[in-house]
């Protein structure tokens, strides 16, 4: 007992963790999968499992579908807080904060170019700013952007992608709802083609006016287009919606949609649908 043998125990080291950079992987919207985030951009912030498209930057779009040379115009229109609107913060508050993000002074931009040779003028809305909301400067941007091609007779091309109408601009930013339509009406009057570009996601007031007016109508894959979201409408029927429901697949079957086009093929199409149309 004297000479007992002791007894020793290991205490295992933890394991280091490896640390992969942050920043490097994202998740698809889609199919939830794992993206290497350079992969990702080289295809055009497209999905290479799923194909589905992600949001683009207004930079970013037009540099992929405007030939160079293209001017903005109308850039320094800005909304004011004619109503003193304050939610969770005031409505300046939330402009200086879109503004600093995005660096644009509202959720549209617009610009006098080509695309592949023919002439256009083009509107970008931007939901990185808002939600892509449409207020008043939207509204007046989109009317001027008409009154410019019936002054140059070249068509307009719309990509959209909002939220819906602005609350913070109350009933003045669901005037724009029939503002923007008028403007619409007076380019078919005039025989000046327009073009609607469908972007994930598409909802509300900006749907159910200038975004589905166009001569054609075009949607990338799997957009979100839509009125009132899928959720509420589940909750008002107390039903289930169809799988792919409001998604640009669904509104081709349905009839909204023309065509669906494929963000690496979206501008030699556009190019070929002006042609068309003269």
């Amino acid at each position: 007992m004297l000479f007992r043998k002791p007894k020793y125990a290991t205490i295992p080291l933890p394991k280091k963790k490896i640390q992969a950079p942050e920043g490097l992987w994202i998740k698809c919207e889609g199919c939830d999968e794992l993206i290497y985030k350079k992969d990702w951009q080289a295809n055009q912030m497209v999905c290479p499992e799923c194909n589905f498209h992600f949001r683009l930057g207004v930079k970013e779009r037009l540099q992929l579908i405007m030939d160079e040379g293209f001017e903005e115009f109308n850039q320094g229109i800005k909304s004011i807080d004619f109503l003193g609107f304050v939610d969770s913060k005031p409505y300046v508050q939330r402009l200086e904060d879109a503004q600093q993000k995005t660096g644009f002074l509202d959720a549209i931009v617009t610009v006098k170019g080509s695309i592949h040779g023919c002439r256009v003028v083009a509107g970008v809305l931007c939901f990185d700013s808002m939600g892509g909301s449409m207020g008043s400067v939207m509204g007046e941007k989109i009317a001027l952007a008409v009154n410019m091609c019936l002054e140059e007779k070249v068509p307009l091309v719309m990509f959209c992608a909002s939220g819906g109408a602005r609350m913070q601009e109350g009933t003045m930013s669901l005037m724009q709802m029939a503002k923007t339509s008028a403007s619409i009406a007076r380019l078919s009057e005039a025989g000046i083609p327009y073009i609607s570009v469908l972007t994930h996601p598409t909802t509300g007031g900006v749907t159910a006016s200038f975004a589905t007016l166009g001569d054609i109508i075009i949607a990338e894959p799997k957009a979100l287009i839509c009125f009132a979201g899928p959720r509420v409408i589940e909750q008002t029927i107390g039903q289930k919606l169809p799988e792919g429901f409001q998604r640009s697949e669904f509104l081709l079957e349905h009839g909204l949609l023309d065509m669906i086009v494929v963000r690496k093929e979206m501008k030699v199409t556009l190019a070929r649908v002006l042609k068309m149309l003269g």
